[in-house]
């Protein structure tokens, strides 16, 4: 029963989350309190816990094993998602906001879900999860200096601040979750525990959370999507589509570069394209759209819109990728 529970969340997560962001505009009291206080950065933690309880020492010595690749899956994730952030905040004229919280998705490090469409699409599913791991250590140092350096000039960056935040909600419960998945593999009974009960309802918990970080984002900036409407909700899709899928095709294009082999050419190219765009939801909030900066300046609030269209769009469109691939093995068997 709890496996079918969460083969459905997993199966229909941009669907719940779509359907999560109708209800928080239609009724925006339900996800008030998320907004409360630092809530919003405790959700993303118990997400990354949950990521964390996914991990075992044996993908940490997957990962060491095969540095080189994950070390040109790292530079290609967080040099071409941020430049094509930047240059897209450049090309439609975002506004300052708009364009720090497209940036910001960029910035982040690849998103947990990849690792679905990565064995949906029958990639190599131990390097999409090396480099997911890989990238989020990564991202208390990398994120907040490239936000820095690409959106400062705009924008107050707090990057120490944001250092110690990413260090909060991503690190330490990562770490903490490896080490309960430790513990919990030290007996039998444990570890059939976690095998047969814990595992199963990781990915409801995540979806979850996840659901009530975007619900709390449209309770946000509910006022500007009622005041620009449709206007606002087009431009945003424009933007977060062409950066999506640009990355897919440009982690791709890194992978033949490389002359990879088509499992890990789909694999980087989902990778590079999905982005962890909770945690820019949070750190957007936390950082550029927070209750004081929105007082001094409403406008603050649109720094959340294209993080929370991320983290439904991703989802949708890494679906597609998958479903696309699986196509192409489908036509190469027909011939």
């Amino acid at each position: 029963m709890l496996k079918k529970i969460s083969s459905i969340f997993t199966s229909y997560t941009s669907l719940f989350i779509i359907l999560t962001a109708v209800v928080a505009y239609f009724f925006p009291d339900l996800f008030g309190w998320v907004q409360q206080g630092q809530r919003a950065s405790v959700i993303l933690g118990l997400i990354m816990l949950t990521m964390g309880l996914t991990l075992s020492l044996e993908d940490f010595r997957i990962m060491f094993s095969r540095p080189m690749d994950i070390f040109i899956g790292a530079v290609a994730q967080y040099t071409i998602m941020p430049l094509l952030a930047w240059s897209l905040s450049r090309m439609f004229h975002l506004d300052p906001f708009m364009s720090v919280g497209l940036i910001l998705v960029g910035c982040c490090p690849g998103g947990v879900s990849s690792n679905i469409m990565s064995f949906l699409c029958r990639g190599d599913v131990a390097y999409s999860v090396g480099m997911t791991t890989a990238s989020t250590l990564l991202s208390p140092f990398v994120t907040p200096l490239l936000v820095l350096r690409l959106a400062g000039a705009e924008i107050n960056v707090d990057a120490m601040g944001m250092f110690l935040n990413i260090l909060y909600v991503t690190l330490l419960p990562v770490s903490l979750g490896v080490l309960v998945n430790f513990l919990l593999s030290r007996t039998e009974s444990l570890k059939r525990w976690n095998t047969e009960i814990l595992r199963p309802m990781l990915p409801v918990w995540s979806v979850l959370c996840l659901a009530c970080i975007v619900g709390g984002v449209i309770f946000t900036v509910r006022p500007q999507l009622m005041e620009q409407g449709w206007r606002l909700i087009a431009l945003t899709l424009a933007v977060v589509t062409c950066h999506n899928f640009s990355g897919y095709l440009l982690g791709y294009g890194v992978a033949c570069l490389y002359r990879f082999p088509t499992s890990k050419k789909r694999t980087l190219s989902i990778e590079v394209g999905m982005q962890n765009a909770g945690m820019a939801t949070v750190l957007s909030r936390n950082f550029f759209a927070n209750p004081a900066v929105i007082a001094l300046n409403p406008m603050a609030a649109l720094a959340v819109v294209p993080c929370a269209v991320s983290c439904a769009y991703h989802s949708i469109s890494g679906t597609l990728v998958a479903t696309y691939f699986l196509w192409r093995d489908s036509l190469k068997k027909k011939e």
